[in-house]
């Protein structure tokens, strides 16, 4: 007798995070240490220009303010400054939390991969309340796919057109919200799936991709 071919269950519904602009609301922080770092160095730093570029890793904006052969150097320092400077100031995002707690109603797991310095990723997680089943950190953009590929990522929810690039590449349902530096146009016209007002939105449509998938 032929063996019946029984369909594979599904896997576990696991959704990818980005962090600032999406979980976070990153711009009073990141002002602030600029500004440290500018007072400390005595290098002219325009804070209020830096944080419309929100995304890429620290040493594209760096390299704004500072010679080439300094910029690793002031990375490193920023990143020192930053816990005392830029972790109180910054809020969650609205929905952020109610967003991960809906990957778990479902059953799921909730990730953060992130181009930021992972240790100061996770200070903000912790000040705001946030407890993601894993945190990746220092990854941008295409890289990112790396760590939703390791992760079972169905879905990445981002603000930023690089995190679009990120889940594509990744093959995972791309999420977009124009909470960050990139509008709902620019991120539909770099390949989003979805894109939602805010993470408010994120609960609703989570329930209908997750029956989808059942």
């Amino acid at each position: 007798m032929a063996r019946m071919s029984l369909p594979r269950p599904a896997r576990p519904l696991t959704v990818g995070f980005d962090l600032d602009m999406t979980l976070i609301d990153s711009r009073p922080g990141i002002h602030a240490a600029y500004r440290a770092l500018a007072a400390e160095t005595g290098a002219y730093i325009d804070a209020d220009e830096a944080v419309t570029r929100l995304g890429p890793p620290l040493e594209e904006e760096l390299a704004y303010w500072f010679p080439e052969d300094r910029v690793k150097e002031m990375a490193d320092r920023y990143r020192a400054l930053y816990p005392a400077h830029a972790i109180v100031p910054t809020p969650a995002m609205p929905g952020a939390r109610e967003a991960v707690e809906a990957v778990r109603a479902l059953g799921g797991r909730a990730i953060v991969v992130t181009a930021k310095y992972e240790p100061n990723a996770r200070l903000h997680l912790d000040h705001v309340g946030i407890a993601p089943d894993a945190l990746i950190g220092w990854l941008w953009a295409e890289a990112k796919a790396e760590a939703l590929r390791e992760h079972g990522a169905s879905v990445y929810v981002g603000d930023h057109v690089g995190d679009v690039r990120g889940a594509r590449r990744a093959g995972a349902v791309s999420v977009a919200v124009p909470t960050g530096p990139c509008g709902a146009d620019e991120l539909r016209a770099e390949g989003a799936d979805v894109v939602l007002t805010d993470l408010t939105a994120l609960p609703e449509w989570l329930a209908e991709y997750a029956a989808t998938r059942a």
